[in-house]
């Protein structure tokens, strides 16, 4: 597996490209605005983009996706929920795959009712479900804390702490993490109750 991650767009969005060697089959995750070097680096590499793989509605997660997929003829997935007009819905616990590149997906509500991660080979991508060191906000329509609590502390802190953290954005110390490291370190993950990280998200 080769994965490349690109710094785009004016609200430091992380795309990411994962594909299985030059010429293979492969997927983006989360084309954001200015997916240009993205474009470049699918042609430079000839891969064959099977999926867009978005991790939720939110306009920065998915504004490049006419782009990409005008260019390669890639399926949209997205969760059921996203009104994307996705090409491909998923849920908790589907699978999408791509040649040898399995991704799982994993339903985590909270910064919105559509988000998703996508775990794949001891990595997951979590859009704005976990940054490093930080978390979306939940005071868009869509979002609650008490379910983003429910997400984090019911699903994602169950990962292998191995796994390497794959943000949505660049608003941490560094560009990725792994599940174990945020355990350890981040504010999000800090083990209180839902009514105590509640009152932590408002503050």
């Amino acid at each position: 597996m080769h994965l490349a991650q690109f710094l785009i767009g004016p609200l430091q969005n992380f795309t990411y490209i994962v594909d299985d060697g030059e010429g293979g089959p492969a997927a983006v995750v989360d084309p954001s605005f200015g997916v240009e070097p993205v474009l470049e680096a699918l042609d430079e590499r000839r891969l064959k983009v099977a999926y867009i793989l978005n991790t939720h509605s939110h306009q920065d997660h998915w504004a490049g996706n006419a782009d990409v997929k005008g260019r390669t003829g890639a399926k949209v997935v997205a969760h059921r929920l996203a009104p994307l007009g996705q090409d491909i819905s998923v849920d908790d616990g589907d699978t999408v795959d791509a040649g040898r590149l399995r991704f799982q997906v994993m339903y985590t509500p909270g910064h919105n009712l559509d988000s998703v991660l996508y775990i794949f080979d001891g990595h997951v991508a979590t859009g704005d479900t976990l940054f490093v060191d930080g978390c979306g906000r939940t005071d868009l329509p869509g979002g609650d804390s008490g379910t983003l609590y429910d997400s984090l502390f019911s699903k994602v802190v169950r990962l292998r702490d191995a796994t390497v953290v794959l943000p949505g954005h660049d608003y941490g110390p560094t560009p990725t993490s792994t599940i174990g490291r945020e355990k350890a370190h981040s504010e999000v993950l800090k083990p209180r109750t839902k009514a105590e990280f509640i009152r932590w998200m408002r503050e």
